[in-house]
């Protein structure tokens, strides 16, 4: 197996990098997601997020930034497998399409993903984008605020304030 290259200086060294490292990630990907496809779409998804990333400044370790960008991926995926029925079923063989959810749950699901929809839309601007930051893109409340410029305690605030108003306002709609 080739090492992984430390110091990368250019194309060279991300070539070398992406030969080091596909058959690997691609294996690590497959058990984090328990699926080869996936996982292929997961590891070409990191590699060209840590490519710009080396040709800007060459990090000390790059094996390290492309498994953390991969597995941030991952985990985003993994999520939005949990939460939307319909992103559940698009993963499963077609073997077992008999138990795919019937057209009463995909509405009810899209319904449900409308209201969330709706309330972020109207969460003030500061929440939301410390909301849609913190959930969506996986940044830390202090990556969120060296992002915006601003105190991690006001990221921590926001963030609290988005999650309370969310509440608030899905439990109103659900209870009419």
């Amino acid at each position: 197996m080739n090492p992984i290259p430390d110091e990368p200086t250019g194309d060279r060294d991300f070539g070398a990098l992406y030969r080091a490292t596909l058959v690997p990630l691609r294996r690590y990907l497959t058990r984090l997601l328990g699926n080869p496809t996936e996982a292929q779409d997961v590891a070409h998804d990191a590699y060209l997020r840590v490519y710009p990333a080396m040709m800007r400044q060459p990090p000390n370790k790059p094996a390290a930034l492309l498994y953390t960008a991969a597995r941030r991926l991952a985990i985003n995926r993994l999520k939005r497998r949990s939460i939307s029925p319909m992103a559940r079923e698009a993963f499963r063989p077609e073997t077992t399409a008999s138990s795919a959810p019937g057209v009463a749950q995909e509405v009810m699901a899209r319904q449900e993903l409308d209201l969330l929809e709706e309330a972020i839309s109207q969460l003030p601007d500061g929440c939301r984008v410390v909301l849609l930051l913190r959930k969506i893109e996986q940044l830390s409340h202090r990556e969120i605020a060296d992002r915006l410029g601003i105190a991690v305690s006001t990221v921590e605030k926001q963030h609290a304030r988005a999650l309370r108003l969310l509440r608030a306002a899905l439990e109103r709609r659900l209870d009419t």
